[in-house]
């Protein structure tokens, strides 16, 4: 499992994390819920070690791994897909593919995009570009940013039936619980201004919401 102890994050004067403390099982499905502003986004960068933390801990498989820099947790098997600027857009499809070990079957659609520059691609085609390095199956923690944003009701729910099927430590970061992933054993953190208001299974968190509605705060 992969996890954050009481960690405080600064960007500058503002803080944008205050005293967050959560964890992700292994395997396992864990959504973080939140409007923009509130921390997601955030805590995936603490984790995956893009930004440093201010106070607090980062603690993956019982090891503190706060001090280990980012390009030495992708090694161990961390993979963040943001949700900007996640594919190379002046390299074509299939470059982007192979630069991550990965390839296309899971995503049908990019078959006849493999020529085509990443950057020409629609957002949708992009995530899913994006996801394919993530659903290559070597990642032992995947976090992954609005992970269906622009993409097709369809192709959409098959992303999160992918998701919820690895093997792997699976964080998201979500606006809304996603209907798909309710009834999987999900386990949910609101953030709210930079702190956690809940936490615990998603069918718990759907009851106190009203059936999924969107998570309040700013």
């Amino acid at each position: 499992m992969i996890s954050l102890r009481h960690a405080r994050v600064r960007y500058g004067p503002l803080e944008a994390l205050h005293d967050v403390t959560l964890c992700a099982p292994a395997p396992g499905l864990t959504v973080l819920l939140g409007r923009n502003g509130s921390g997601r986004t955030t805590v995936l960068r603490a984790l995956a070690g893009t930004v440093p933390l201010t106070r607090g801990a980062v603690v993956w498989d019982g090891a503190d791994v706060t001090g280990m820099p980012a390009y030495q947790r992708a090694r161990r098997g961390l993979c963040l897909v943001p949700q900007r600027r996640a594919v190379f857009g002046s390299l074509t499809v299939r470059e982007n593919l192979e630069l991550a070990g990965a390839d296309h079957t899971r995503f049908p659609q990019l078959a006849p995009l493999l020529a085509r520059r990443a950057g020409t691609l629609s957002g949708g085609e992009q995530r899913m570009v994006a996801l394919c390095r993530a659903l290559s199956g070597h990642a032992r923690v995947v976090l992954v940013d609005e992970p269906t944003q622009g993409m097709s009701p369809p192709v959409a729910a098959r992303t999160y039936a992918l998701l919820a099927s690895l093997g792997a430590c699976v964080v998201l970061a979500e606006q809304r619980l996603p209907p798909a992933l309710r009834g999987r054993g999900a386990l949910v953190y609101e953030l709210r201004r930079g702190a956690v208001v809940f936490g615990g299974e998603a069918d718990e968190w759907a009851r106190r919401s009203g059936s999924g509605a969107a998570p309040s705060g700013g």
